[in-house]
């Protein structure tokens, strides 16, 4: 029996720190005619773990990061296996800056300005579709709001 509860222990330990993509809210978002869903980290746990311990992302789907106020923002890509694309966003939905973040790394990538807002992608998506620098994303009124 207590062989039983050590094994138990040890399986819900591996999972800490992880979430599964079922488990957060989504929410659908449009930058120009390109639409998206978007797994919605508004608390500073989801926003910790992010997309980490994943190996993929679903066509068209990515995270998107609310935070409590418009602020310099960084992240880095450690413990994330999927290379990604980040976009910082202001609180009126205009794109700040894009970067693309190679996975397992410790590179911080920086937000050009206060943002509100930052949605990661599998890396290329906002290239590829032609999303840059002063776009807007549609849909943001929608998100939950920050809850820390």
């Amino acid at each position: 029996m207590r062989t039983l509860r050590a094994v138990l222990l040890l399986i819900a330990l591996s999972g800490a720190g992880t979430l599964r993509a079922d488990e957060l809210p989504t929410l659908e978002l449009q930058i120009g005619a390109h639409r998206l869903t978007a797994e919605v980290a508004a608390t500073t746990a989801t926003r910790t773990v992010g997309l980490m311990n994943r190996f993929s992302l679903r066509p068209d789907h990515g995270m998107l990061f609310v935070f409590d106020a418009p602020q310099p923002l960084a992240f880095w890509m450690k413990n994330t296996y999927v290379p990604l694309s980040i976009a910082f966003i202001a609180s009126d939905g205009r794109i700040l800056n894009i970067e693309d973040m190679a996975p397992r790394t410790e590179t911080t990538h920086p937000s050009r300005g206060l943002a509100l807002y930052a949605l990661e992608m599998k890396k290329g998506w906002f290239a590829d579709r032609g999303i840059g620098t002063g776009d807007r994303v549609e849909g943001l009124g929608r998100a939950p709001r920050a809850r820390d």
